[in-house]
């Protein structure tokens, strides 16, 4: 009997690999993000290298700062229009969106450092005094 090349996983090695909890796993099936999952007897699911590779793309999704609700809107999208195209287009508006606001961060957290130096600068010369 030959082997599949395609290598099937428990969600324990799954976790394992990715340094994801089981819980969040079925947490993302739950919601809809992660939906091929295959169940043996006894249901318990197999994951395939498919699922790893969703679960690494939702995992740099949400380390950029998208939500799981935006990934969701993503995902009904491709149900809906089963279009990479314009999954992509709003994928890369989303991620402006969130560069957007991470500059905004960025340039607001620039202010704060400074107004903290020129604060302890003050403080410092009043001391010496």
């Amino acid at each position: 009997m030959k082997k599949s090349l395609a290598k099937e996983r428990s969600i324990g090695e799954l976790a394992e690999r990715l340094e994801m909890s089981q819980r969040t796993i079925r947490y993302y099936e739950e919601i809809g993000l992660l939906n091929s999952i295959k169940r043996v007897e006894g249901g318990r699911r197999l994951y395939t290298d498919m699922d790893l590779r969703r679960l690494k793309l939702i995992k740099r999704l949400k380390i950029m700062g998208m939500t799981l609700s935006e990934m969701q809107e993503l995902e009904a999208m491709w149900t809906i229009e089963k279009s990479n195209e314009k999954v992509l287009k709003r994928l890369l508006e989303l991620l402006e969106n969130h560069l957007r606001r991470l500059d905004d961060r960025i340039t607001d957290l620039n202010i704060l450092r400074n107004e903290i130096v020129e604060y302890q600068e003050r403080i410092r010369s009043k001391i010496m005094k």
